[in-house]
């Protein structure tokens, strides 16, 4: 796990500030590449091949600079003629490009960020993975450029604020698909390749992944798909095991994708270390936790963590380089910083969710409820807003609010539990949104739901999160969920098996009730509970209120001066205050570039 980046021509100071910019992600060691059009950066977290895995990398005209890793690269490397001098990954990857080009990329299973430029053709190809697990934001701005973080690029350059994403980012609280804050920076898109001639800025680009095309015969049979479930996922976990030369430890929260995770490590990894974080005044997974590692045999550990909130939200929230307002990154930082103090990679769920239907709100949609609740959306008008997020009250509010929707957009929107701000009819990017939801191929409302959120919420808010918050202490945070085979075998399990009655994510339940038990397997879905309404009331009230109540807020350009007269609700009303903050913390850490 590393830090990339690069630009064109050649500017040693410039080199030294993109090193300086990506120093948490790759503490270790680091390196540049001074080609004839291109620098290349490179910054180590040395995880596998320690002492011969340096980065950037060459091999014959061929120069990488690499973010991520390649977990069946050993396999891969019996299907290339080649002479390895290291055991790196990185190595096995240049080799695989020499002989195959993109159509490497099919074959690999990893997460991964990467460039490689050609000496021979003048070329740079950036490639990210399937599912967008890592980042990776390029720019035309003074020529080309690219790093694994836009507070990286922002350290170089300067470039303008993307308005329609700016308000966008209201109503969605991240910014979806490859926009970023900035007009002229650009995310990769997940699953896809970019190749850059540097004499000319020719440009080829392609995609050798995308959900919405794995068309295959459906897994109805509930054995063979806990069968073949099984297999995929022991197999993901244990080369994820494997791939390291450094310990491996595992989140485990009292739920399903963790403890499976955590199950299957423990049967390679007979001393894993896996550990929950308890927070003060929080729900408390913790004794679940506890017995789940009992049963499976780990070392397990209880940390309890005190957020000194005032003293570190700032620095939190800035570290996304853009408007960011999903509030469990500020836990899920604290997760990772108590993890790397006992280990450098980690193991956890992440994905499960958005490929096995693991939301409360997939319930309604797989079952067709919203063609009754439809009769009684007028009530959303004139019932109170729910007072409590976990209720049936919650719960049914939104079930009747969102069968009012009149767009695919809005409907996406409602049935979300982040609270929407106003987005116009006329802004760009919620246009392409609801372009995007509008022509989706034709499949069960399951499978469209679940392939948008894919889309949109797991490459737009999650998986950032996860990558800015382990990154930022410098910790590996490997998905065993987002395996290239479970990629492949989860969009053939049958709408049935995802979702039964009332219980979600059925299939993966009946999986840990096999291996784990029934107090594991009924578990609920729980994600980092965080008291926004407390925050905003007590702890933050203060820094919270400066920033948004203030005259001068940049959110005024873009919204209604009372937008936050609005009948929200007490939780409501917190997650406004939060999105708003949000956007004026990233405002007010805008960084200047070094150079102009």
């Amino acid at each position: 796990m590393c830090g990339v980046a690069g630009f064109y021509g050649l500017n040693a100071q410039k080199a030294q500030a993109l090193l300086n910019a990506l120093a948490h992600r790759g503490p270790d060691d680091s390196g540049v590449f001074e080609g004839d059009l291109i620098t290349l950066v490179h910054r180590r977290l040395s995880v596998q091949d320690i002492a011969l895995g340096r980065q950037p990398m060459q091999r014959g005209d061929l120069t990488i600079v690499f973010n991520g890793e390649i977990y069946n690269h050993i396999a891969l490397r019996k299907s290339v003629e080649a002479d390895f001098k290291t055991r790196s990954d990185t190595e096995t990857l240049l080799a695989l490009y020499q002989d195959r080009g993109a159509n490497a990329l099919d074959i690999i299973d990893g997460m991964f960020a990467f460039a490689i430029y050609n000496k021979r053709d003048k070329t740079l190809f950036l490639a990210r993975d399937r599912y967008g697990k890592k980042p990776l934001y390029y720019s035309f701005q003074n020529g080309f450029m690219f790093a694994s973080e836009i507070n990286a690029l922002t350290k170089v350059a300067n470039f303008a604020v993307d308005r329609d994403a700016a308000a966008a980012y209201f109503g969605f609280g991240f910014i979806p698909f490859d926009r970023s804050i900035y007009k002229e920076i650009i995310k990769l898109n997940a699953g896809s390749w970019l190749k850059l001639r540097l004499d000319t800025f020719e440009i080829e680009s392609g995609r050798f992944f995308s959900p919405f095309d794995l068309g295959a015969e459906t897994i109805t049979d509930e054995n063979e798909a806990i069968e073949q479930i099984e297999s995929a996922l022991s197999q993901s976990v244990k080369s994820r095991l494997e791939s390291s030369d450094v310990e491996v430890g595992s989140f485990l929260s009292g739920g399903i994708d963790s403890s499976l995770v955590s199950f299957y490590a423990a049967k390679e990894r007979p001393n894993l270390q896996t550990f929950t974080v308890r927070f003060a005044g929080n729900y408390d997974e913790s004794p679940q936790a506890e017995a789940t590692a009992k049963a499976i045999g780990s070392a397990h550990m209880t940390i309890d963590v005190a957020p000194n909130m005032k003293e570190d939200i700032e620095s939190i929230l800035a570290r996304y380089g853009e408007p960011f307002s999903d509030s469990s990154a500020i836990p899920s930082f604290y997760v990772a910083k108590a993890a790397r103090e006992r280990v450098k990679v980690v193991l956890n769920g992440d994905g499960a969710d958005e490929l096995f239907a693991g939301y409360r709100r997939y319930v309604p949609i797989a079952n067709g409820w919203f063609s009754w609740a439809r009769r009684f959306s007028f009530l959303a008008k004139i019932l109170p807003k729910p007072a409590k997020k976990i209720s049936a009250y919650n719960y049914l509010y939104r079930l009747i609010e969102s069968a009012g929707a009149k767009t695919p957009l809005e409907f996406w929107l409602k049935t979300r539990p982040a609270i929407s701000l106003p987005i116009s009819a006329d802004n760009l990017v919620a246009k392409e949104v609801a372009l995007f939801l509008e022509n989706l191929p034709n499949s069960t409302p399951l499978s469209l739901a679940l392939l948008s959120d894919q889309a949109l919420l797991l490459f737009g808010d999650l998986l950032p999160k996860m990558d800015i918050a382990t990154m930022a202490v410098a910790l590996e945070a490997r998905s065993p969920f987002l395996s290239r085979d479970l990629s492949y075998l989860a969009p053939r399990i049958d709408d049935r098996l995802k979702i039964r009655g009332a219980k979600t994510k059925y299939i993966l339940r009946r999986l840990a009730l096999k291996r784990l038990g029934k107090n594991v397997a009924n578990a609920p879905k729980r994600g980092f509970e965080v008291p926004l309404a407390n925050w905003a009331q007590n702890d933050l009230k203060e820094p919270i209120e400066d920033l948004v109540l203030s005259p001068n807020a940049f959110w005024r350009d873009f919204l209604d001066k009372d937008v936050l007269n609005a009948p929200f609700g007490r939780e409501g009303r917190a997650k406004a205050l939060w999105t708003l903050f949000c956007f004026e913390i990233w405002n007010k850490n805008r960084q200047k570039p070094l150079f102009s």
